[in-house]
């Protein structure tokens, strides 16, 4: 079974429980929550066996931080939607914000919040939350990157919002990070079918008109998610920032922005 709440941590989520199934509120910000909440109570009965020794689950022990996000900045009018695959092990896993690299994080996006702790931690991969001092290159280089485009991040979630597929993340018995396509193909499969019908709540919930896969993995899951479930959206996808992506390396920016121009993104978000 994975297991990745903290104590203190249930009362805090029944509490959102009640208010994000409260019928009135409507608000994208709360039917996103309502279905991760939900993906989360699916997430909770499945198992893994190896090569994966540990899961995390940021959007259960760093609840509280991935709210601030989302209330923050999940917000009626936004058209794309920018999908990772998972979290990283100094990004998501310790800020709850996907691509969540702490500076960012905190400086830039300003979100607060406590962080716990996975219930059975690799001593090599020890969550520090916002305290945090090693970067997340991805994470670094992409709102980096809209730092520098947007000037203030209410010009970039006024057109945009960032999610994941998939909350969790994987490690092997030596502290390894494990992406999903990594994972044994039953236990991928099962995985991924539960995080393809969340998606596609997420996406009806923020009503957004193109999903912006980041990397080729993400965008790929999303047109087979969406297609088949019959959601009309339109998939594009630009290169992962990953610094093990060698064409990351030589300039993510500019294929990134070359990228986003041609889809008309480029205009909206530049603070110039």
């Amino acid at each position: 079974m994975l297991d990745g709440s903290t104590p203190g941590n249930e009362t805090g989520l029944a509490v959102l429980q009640d208010r994000v199934s409260d019928p009135a509120d409507k608000t994208p910000s709360s039917r996103f929550l309502q279905a991760e909440l939900e993906l989360n109570a699916h997430l909770r009965g499945l198992t893994f066996g190896e090569p994966v020794r540990y899961v995390y689950n940021p959007l259960e022990y760093a609840w509280d931080p991935h709210r601030c996000y989302v209330e923050k900045y999940c917000q009626p009018g936004q058209r794309f939607l920018f999908l990772g695959m998972n979290p990283g092990p100094f990004g998501m896993a310790q800020t709850g914000v996907p691509f969540g690299e702490v500076k960012s994080v905190v400086n830039w996006l300003k979100i607060t919040g406590e962080v716990g702790h996975p219930a059975d931690e690799h001593p090599k991969r020890r969550i520090l939350g916002l305290g945090c001092t090693q970067s997340e290159v991805s994470g670094a280089r992409f709102w980096g990157f809209f730092r520098k485009l947007c000037g203030e991040p209410e010009q970039f979630f006024r057109h945009c919002f960032v999610h994941n597929l998939c909350p969790l993340i994987f490690m092997n018995a030596s502290g390894k990070n494990l992406t999903p396509p990594e994972l044994p193909a039953d236990q991928r499969e099962a995985l991924l079918s539960l995080c393809d019908a969340a998606l596609c709540k997420a996406v009806e919930a923020l009503n957004v008109s193109m999903v912006i896969g980041v990397g080729r993995v993400a965008e790929q899951r999303a047109r087979r998610a969406l297609s088949a479930a019959v959601v009309n959206v339109q998939v594009e996808g630009i290169m992962h920032p990953s610094p093990r992506n060698p064409l990351a390396n030589k300039g993510w920016e500019g294929v990134a922005k070359a990228k986003l121009a041609d889809l008309g993104v480029l205009s909206l978000l530049s603070n110039s």
